[in-house]
């Protein structure tokens, strides 16, 4: 599962790792944002066909093009790599609309005996990261448009499991073609890469409840607090380190 997210590089960082141009937006760059929910708008990046990357904002939360009412639709913030190939949801958006989501890092809460500790997870060299994404247009019967999209996910590795038993999918540069090139790679060409990244890629600081609010959208909610007291000796846990 993942819920909430943050996107607070440089831009210039973004437009270099993404390999897109510098130049896309021209009037002004994107604000740093530590708290993006769903419904809200999301960065993607797609291929436009034309071997280039490009960005483009989509809602999260996507709804496939088949419903009638988007209303009365599940939210889809997440898809289940191991499932998204089959899954009528995700079936078209998995051959024909991958995207790469960038992210500074993301949020997951800790449930234990009623108890909810949130943490901020982010690459322990601190780097931009890309999950795996999904994307489809919706078409209403008016006519009108709106971009949508979700986060793909996988079981947790060893380490993140000690939160929750869910994980992003998070795309190495190196697969950043792979994944994006629809046109050429039909989903079990890219099934590898819907695995958890290494043990030791992520680390967990843990913050206060503060995230909780999404209206709480300045980069204080990810200052470091005292995890609540727990069973599992932590230092044994790479994640925390």
């Amino acid at each position: 599962m993942c819920g909430r997210f943050a996107l607070s590089h440089a831009w210039d960082e973004i437009a270099r790792i993404m390999s897109i141009e510098r130049d896309v937006f021209p009037e002004r760059d994107p604000s740093p944002r530590y708290n993006i929910a769903p419904t809200q708008p999301i960065m993607t990046i797609i291929a436009d066909g034309g071997g280039k990357r490009v960005p483009l904002l989509v809602r999260w939360g996507l709804v496939p093009s088949w419903v009638k009412d988007p209303a009365s639709f599940t939210l889809l913030i997440n898809a289940r790599g191991e499932t998204a190939a089959e899954k009528p949801s995700f079936r078209n958006a998995m051959n024909h609309r991958r995207v790469l989501i960038p992210a500074s890092g993301f949020y997951e809460w800790r449930r234990r005996e009623g108890r909810s500790q949130p943490y901020w997870v982010q690459a322990k060299d601190g780097g931009l990261i890309a999950f795996a994404g999904l994307m489809e247009t919706y078409a209403d019967p008016n006519g009108s448009e709106i971009d949508t999209g979700c986060i793909v996910t996988t079981e947790a590795n060893s380490s993140f499991a000690a939160i929750h038993h869910r994980l992003p999918v998070i795309i190495g540069e190196k697969d950043f073609e792979a994944w994006l090139d629809c046109a050429n790679g039909r989903p079990n060409h890219v099934e590898h890469l819907l695995r958890p990244v290494n043990d030791d890629f992520l680390q967990a600081l843990p913050v206060s409840a503060a995230v909780n609010k999404v209206s709480n959208s300045g980069a204080e909610i990810q200052e470091t607090v005292e995890a609540e007291p727990t069973d599992e000796p932590p230092e044994q846990l790479g994640l925390f380190s």
